[in-house]
């Protein structure tokens, strides 16, 4: 017969009293030892708000007296929104030119200085396009579709940035600084009658002239004069100067002496190019050095007239 052992089965443990698990390993201290703790922050500065802008362009246009950080601003924000339109009249450089002009006149004689500028380089680019194809036809038109470059803008402006530089040094004090503004005001309303002239005597004059002997010529001929030109050139300096008076630049005697300088300087200018230019000898005497002769002497005229009427004043 055969028995067989039967041997109790071990009964399961309880979970209570399993060892605990092993700890997993930490690499924290390693980590600690072989890597510097940083600290990141998430947190970036706040963009300005609608309101901060606003002021602080606020505060950039009427900063008084300019600075030349108002200036360069303000110019820069200017010329960066009006670039569509400073490309219809100017070259890429020739913008470039008159970015420094535009800093030049905000840095001495504020916003409403640069007002004035703008009326003019608007007036101008006007006129410059009235009936451009005809003029280009004609052999007559402004190079580059009447888009001006920085030789053209230098010589317009040369006049006026010289007297804007005076008053940002403060040459001569409190007593040559009406008359930098008034000698500034002077040269583009010189300039802006002799653009109106020019421009518009090419396209409407029926006649013109040489100013030496009063020879009919053909339109365009350098030195030559037509009745419809110059009435537009009359009108063109009565329209600037007016502006620079309601912008307070000058007052009402000051507008009459700066619209009859530009009148006398225009037909300077036009003696100049019927005797000087494009003649033997006087190669050099181009349109952008006949544009400086003509200005320089429209301001100056203004100075000397402002001048004398006040010593007339005072006797």
């Amino acid at each position: 017969m055969a028995f067989t052992l039967l041997l109790p089965l071990p009964l399961p443990l309880p979970l209570s009293a399993l060892p605990p698990p092993p700890k997993p390993l930490s690499l924290r201290p390693i980590l600690s030892l072989s890597t510097p703790k940083r600290c990141l922050s998430l947190n970036a500065a706040p963009l300005p708000s609608l309101t901060e802008l606003e002021t602080t362009l606020s505060d950039l246009f009427q900063t008084s007296p300019p600075t030349w950080k108002s200036a360069l601003g303000s110019n820069a924000i200017i010329f960066l929104l009006g670039s569509p339109i400073l490309r219809t009249g100017l070259s890429v450089s020739g913008i470039g030119a008159a970015f420094v002009l535009g800093s030049l006149t905000w840095r001495a004689f504020g916003p409403s200085g640069f007002v004035l500028v703008a009326s003019y380089f608007v007036m101008g680019t006007a006129v410059t396009k009235v009936k451009i194809a005809q003029k280009e036809a004609m052999g007559i038109a402004e190079k580059r579709s009447g888009r001006r470059g920085p030789g053209s803008v230098i010589g317009s402006g040369a006049a006026g940035s010289l007297c804007a530089l005076m008053s940002i040094l403060g040459f001569g004090g409190d007593v040559l600084s009406p008359l930098w503004k008034l000698g500034f005001v002077a040269s583009f309303c010189t300039k802006l009658s002799d653009t109106a002239s020019s421009e518009i005597g090419k396209a409407y004059g029926k006649t013109a002239y040489l100013v030496t002997n009063m020879k009919v010529v053909p339109r365009g001929t350098e030195g030559a004069v037509s009745l419809e030109g110059t009435i537009a050139g009359f009108f063109a300096s009565v329209f600037l100067a007016s502006v620079a008076y309601f912008l307070n630049e000058v007052d009402i005697e000051q507008v009459v002496i700066c619209v009859i300088a530009s009148q006398i300087a225009n037909f300077g200018e036009s003696l100049i190019g019927a005797a000087l230019q494009d003649k033997e000898g006087f190669q050099w005497l181009n349109n952008d050095v006949v544009n400086v002769i003509n200005i320089s002497t429209g301001s100056i005229l203004a100075i000397l007239m402002q001048q004398i009427l006040i010593h007339s004043w005072q006797f």
